[in-house]
């Protein structure tokens, strides 16, 4: 076929349309790649998304945020900090990321006290956080701070044996208590023998296994801020009520004598049978959604014997399998109901509210208490065990009046460590030593061997 002039121009033309339809569809693929795009982390852990913690808690922030980092013309740390925050903006597309170069804002940095280069400041709702953990949980914690509508005040009380809410100890709540100021809440100690008046702005007031007797004006303290509508958590144990029995009354409790002994926890490999294995949990918001064992060590079982002032709620309960054991814990334990021991379920977690007055502006509030039989649970020596540390957070956070944040876990680091035998470290040296060098050597004189044949 002869190609005529008029026929080269057609095909001139054709290339031309052709080369710019496929720049324009290029384009446009570029275009989409930036609105639009999947991806996939086969990582170990998940390690770069976003944790269930860190996505339920964007979930919360209903407004945008911002976060401003503040880190010098820092190729390496910049790109730090955008590889961290890149999920976030991914999950919440109304997250603003502003990097600022310290140097040329010197008046801006000391109104906000940064001190370190690579420090994050975010904003949420008119309230600011200041980060220098560059790390996800660092991040989260921040945000969950920043979720909160008010700073919430946590008072422990002391000087009778109690909890230390930041002690170091097996017996203290170090790990629980550095775990909720990292939530954003305030944690103070209180001793009524050094300061009479109960600190004002008080959210929540705690009773953490006391070993000393309360003394009766002590105890009227207690309850006339509970008559006025506070909140509390009372974390008890088996054995003597330490002089809190009229408070007790005061709440429509009573606790069963002894100590509670579960069978179940032998089948968990468990050789003490005062450990208390919580498996299912009653309908109620400290436990919606949650579904992991909790372990309670020498736990006493409540129940709720006056129903006029407040509303009673068990939210942990034993399972069939277990009683209050009134006898000695020697040899044989077995159930005895002709000594006043019950079969269980037994409560060991229980929830009071009532409807409260506030002022003329606001409408009727609610008292929230929680009264647990152990708090063993929440100690550094047995805090990490299934979901303790978890429920606490939930306990807490409900007597808040943060339900909001209730099923939020709390954000544990993934283990990411490889751990080999010495027989599995020889048989790997040897394979790609001996073994993988000598079969390409094998391979190699194959093939020269055929082709000199051929």
């Amino acid at each position: 076929m002869k190609i005529d002039r008029k026929i080269h121009q057609q095909i001139r033309l054709q290339n031309l349309l052709f080369t710019l339809l496929f720049l324009i569809l290029v384009g446009l693929l570029g275009w989409l790649s930036q609105r639009y795009f999947l991806e996939w982390d086969w990582t170990a852990a998940g390690r770069h998304s976003l944790s269930e913690a860190s996505r339920k808690t964007l979930d919360k922030l209903a407004g945008p945020v911002k976060v401003t980092v503040y880190a010098r013309e820092n190729n390496e740390l910049r790109q730090r900090i955008d590889d961290l925050l890149a999920p976030y903006r991914r999950y919440k597309p109304d997250l603003e990321i502003v990097f600022v170069n310290p140097d040329l804002h010197p008046d801006k940095i000391r109104e906000l006290g940064i001190t370190l280069d690579g420090e994050l400041v975010i904003e949420y709702g008119g309230r600011r956080e200041k980060i220098h953990d560059l790390s996800e949980q660092g991040m989260t914690n921040a945000l969950l701070r920043l979720a909160q509508s008010q700073e919430k005040k946590i008072l422990f009380l002391q000087g009778h044996g109690e909890r230390d809410p930041l002690g170091d100890a097996n017996f203290d709540l170090g790990q629980f208590g550095h775990t909720l100021q990292q939530r954003g809440m305030q944690i103070e100690k209180w001793n009524p023998g050094k300061q009479a008046a109960l600190p004002e702005n008080t959210t929540l007031l705690v009773i953490a296994s006391p070993q000393v007797s309360y003394l009766p004006g002590e105890v009227d303290i207690i309850r006339d801020y509970l008559k006025k509508g506070g909140n509390l958590l009372w974390l008890t144990e088996p054995g003597d009520s330490r002089g809190l029995r009229d408070l007790a009354a005061f709440l429509g409790i009573t606790f069963l004598p002894g100590v509670i002994v579960d069978t179940t926890a032998g089948l968990l490999g468990i050789d003490d049978p005062t450990f208390v294995v919580v498996a299912q949990y009653p309908i109620h918001p400290v436990t919606r959604n949650f579904e992991t064992l909790t372990l309670f060590p020498q736990a006493r079982a409540i129940e709720a014997a006056n129903e006029e002032t407040f509303s009673p709620a068990p939210f942990l309960q034993t399972l069939p399998g277990s009683w209050n054991e009134t006898d000695p814990l020697e040899g044989r334990v077995v159930f005895d109901p002709d000594r006043g021991e019950k079969e269980g379920p037994l409560t060991l977690g229980l929830s009071l509210t009532r409807t409260i007055d506030t002022t003329p502006e606001q409408a009727p509030g609610q008292q929230r208490i929680v009264i647990i039989g152990d708090g063993d649970f929440l100690s550094n020596s047995y805090l990490g065990n299934g979901g303790n540390l978890d429920l606490g957070l939930n306990v807490v956070q409900w007597a808040l009046h943060n339900d909001q944040l209730i099923d939020i876990p709390a954000k544990t680091n993934p283990d990411t460590r490889l751990t080999l035998s010495e027989l599995t470290l020889a048989l790997i040296a040897f394979g790609f030593m001996i073994l993988l060098p000598l079969s390409l050597f094998g391979f190699g004189m194959f093939i020269w061997w055929r082709r000199r044949r051929a």
